[in-house]
């Protein structure tokens, strides 16, 4: 849950749920899912930050026999993704950058585990895709998306790159939030742009795609 001002009115956005109450709204949906071959995805935030309920809800969807994902930052101990591999089919994870200092500059964070557990990920035998937000000034030429592509290229079973271009959606929160937007320049890599990076993914022999 979370405090949130809007339109001067502060209140709280959000709520506490179990599993039982997700599994209710998942089971509504279940034939769409057996229509569609669809399933459950868990996003973020970042679900490796709940490890114990994240586990559970997966365990229980596949008991469903629904298909389930995860999107993911990929930060957390060999020891959290191991918890979760076993109830998933597909692991989506965010790889930003392939230098360290220019992804600690910009994300406060080393990049060293992150890649880590990309290959761990890919070596357990789940379906791991790479996603990348191209961000202009911090990871937008084609060095550093081919730098990525290559990385992922070399991760047993690794087969499809996505690329995300920014965007701002979401940016009018933040003042609700009482937060700082730390990139209110930055606008949008052109479609011109977005087809010489996909260039530079599918060169490396993966499936390249924007969006996803």
């Amino acid at each position: 849950m979370q405090e949130m001002t809007l339109a001067g009115q502060t209140k709280t956005v959000g709520r506490d749920v179990t599993v039982g109450e997700v599994m209710e709204e998942i089971i509504r949906d279940r034939p769409y899912f057996r229509r569609s071959g669809g399933g459950v995805t868990l996003s973020g935030g970042e679900a490796l930050c709940q490890p114990e309920f994240a586990v559970a809800l997966l365990k229980s969807v596949k008991n469903m026999g629904i298909n389930t994902a995860i999107e993911t930052t990929g930060y957390a101990s060999k020891e959290v993704i191991a918890s979760y591999l076993p109830y998933l089919d597909t692991v989506l994870m965010d790889i930003k950058h392939t230098d360290g200092e220019k992804h600690k500059s910009f994300t406060g964070r080393d990049n060293a585990k992150i890649l880590e557990n990309a290959r761990f990920i890919a070596e357990s035998g789940a379906r791991l895709v790479i996603r990348t937000p191209v961000i202009p000034t911090f990871n937008d030429t084609v060095d550093e998306i081919g730098a990525i592509a290559s990385f992922a290229a070399s991760l047993p079973g690794v087969r499809e790159l996505h690329l995300l271009p920014y965007h701002r959606i979401g940016t009018d929160k933040y003042p609700g939030l009482g937060r700082e937007y730390t990139l209110p320049d930055i606008r949008p890599p052109s479609d011109e742009r977005m087809s010489e990076l996909l260039y530079a993914v599918n060169r490396t022999g993966l499936k390249g795609q924007i969006g996803g």
